[in-house]
């Protein structure tokens, strides 16, 4: 299978060559229209697709605002977005692929050839298209599959301390300084914090593989290991499990309802602070001795 990132040069190489498609996934949480800033300017022939619409199901407490859309949907998207099943997908945005993610991942264990571009648009030097880019879109034909049940994880196996669990949150709402969105602050007890966005260098490219490698060893990650990925909502997790592949790990598992699913859930210990933590009172806030 593909590198789950590949740069700039490789795209020159072989879009000419090859069924390749690129794919816009811009997204933002404070509610701007990903849409509109593809249509404001986007690499040559990439089309857009969209996270609310076809990589995320129906949000909800019990589920959370992310949840994987049903295979039927995604494969609808897909087909719709001129990808069929021999496609090799090349996605990106412009934060260093942490939405893009989303649909790299989603593709990658459903058995598609799929990469986040290294850098994103803002990498991109050359002139941008602007407009809908649809115009000459024909539909493919994408089949839909089932999401494989050992590539993702639940809310009982992320509070299994036999699992190396990685929050891709930021650190205020990880330690549970703030959170702005869901109803309780802090993370899930014994995970590790790894915010995402730290797997970039300045220039929103990805970090040399050794430096990668030494983040996740840092939050206990080594070969065997059972590894989980979890973020606010599903999405950025993503971007971590890309990380731990480009870093020579083997895959982890998504949990897909993250702490957008298990801050509702009653009956679960919370943690807060900068450690990982211990677990505290169920269905409440536990403070840390750290933050007092």
């Amino acid at each position: 299978m593909i590198a789950p990132v590949v740069d700039l040069e490789w795209l020159d190489r072989y879009q000419a060559d090859a069924n390749v498609a690129l794919a816009d996934v811009r997204w933002y949480l404070d509610g701007r229209s990903g849409r509109a800033a593809y249509e404001g300017g986007h690499l040559r022939g990439a089309v857009f697709v969209d996270l609310e619409r076809w990589l995320s199901g129906e949000a909800g407490p019990s589920v959370g605002r992310h949840p994987l859309p049903d295979p039927g949907t995604f494969a609808e998207g897909m087909a719709r977005s001129g990808i069929d099943d021999d496609t090799v997908v090349i996605a990106y945005d412009d934060a260093g692929g942490v939405i893009a993610a989303r649909l790299v991942w989603m593709l990658r264990v459903t058995g598609h050839e799929a990469a986040l571009l290294n850098g994103g648009v803002t990498a991109y030097r050359g002139p941008l298209e602007t407009g809908s880019g649809t115009a000459d879109l024909r539909p493919a034909a994408f089949t839909a599959r089932p999401w494989p049940a050992e590539m993702l994880a639940g809310a009982a196996d992320a509070a299994n301390r036999g699992n190396i669990v990685i929050d891709a949150r930021d650190r205020d709402r990880y330690r549970g300084a703030q959170d702005p969105i869901d109803p309780r602050p802090g993370h899930i007890p014994g995970a590790s914090n790894l915010p995402c966005r730290e797997n970039l260098a300045p220039d929103g490219t990805f970090l040399p593989t050794d430096e990668l490698r030494r983040r996740f060893e840092r939050a206990g990650v080594v070969e065997g290991s059972s590894v989980i990925s979890y973020c606010g909502s599903g999405v950025t997790a993503c971007h971590n499990l890309l990380a731990l592949e480009l870093a020579g790990f083997a895959p982890g598992r998504l949990y897909p309802g993250s702490w957008s699913q298990y801050s509702h859930l009653a009956d679960v210990d919370v943690a807060t602070g900068s450690s990982p933590g211990s677990r505290g009172a169920r269905g409440a806030r536990r403070v840390h001795p750290s933050t007092g």
